[in-house]
C-alpha cells in the first residue's frame, strides 16, 4: 500500500478529518490531500510529526514510500554507465520486483560461501 493510502487509512482509523489533521500539523488541507493522493511527499521532519500524531513510527510510514530512489539511481549511473545499462536491461526484460529481489538475495547468499 502506498504511503498516502496508509496515511489516509491511519487517519480514518482514528476518526480524524483531513482538515483536522492538517490543522494539527500546521499544514494546509490541500497539501495533506495531495500527500494522501500520492502527488506530494512530506519532508522527513514533517513525516515524523505525522507519524507521531497518527501514533505510528516513522519507520512504519517510510516502509510505505514506494518512490524510486531517483537521485541515487542518477548518481550511480553518472559514476558508472554500467548501472544505466543494467537498469535499461531490467526494464526491457520486464523483470518484476520479485525477480530482482530473488536475484539480489541469491547474490547475497553466493557471496557468503
Amino acid at each position: 500500500m502506498p504511503l498516502g493510502e496508509r496515511i489516509r487509512e491511519l487517519r480514518e482509523e482514528r476518526d480524524v478529518s483531513l482538515r483536522e489533521l492538517a490543522k494539527k500539523l500546521g499544514w494546509s488541507a490541500p497539501f495533506l490531500s495531495d500527500v494522501e493522493l500520492g502527488r506530494r511527499y512530506p519532508s522527513e521532519k514533517n513525516l515524523k510529526e505525522l507519524a507521531d500524531l497518527l501514533e505510528t513510527s516513522l519507520v512504519a510510514l517510510k516502509a510505505h514510500d514506494t518512490r524510486a530512489p531517483i537521485e541515487e539511481i542518477k548518481r550511480l549511473s553518472a559514476e558508472d554507465p554500467r548501472y544505466a545499462m543494467a537498469f535499461r536491461t531490467m526494464i526491457n526484460r520486464n523483470l518484476s520486483a520479485e525477480d530482482l529481489l530473488r536475484f539480489a538475495e541469491g547474490m547475497r547468499h553466493s557471496k557468503r560461501k
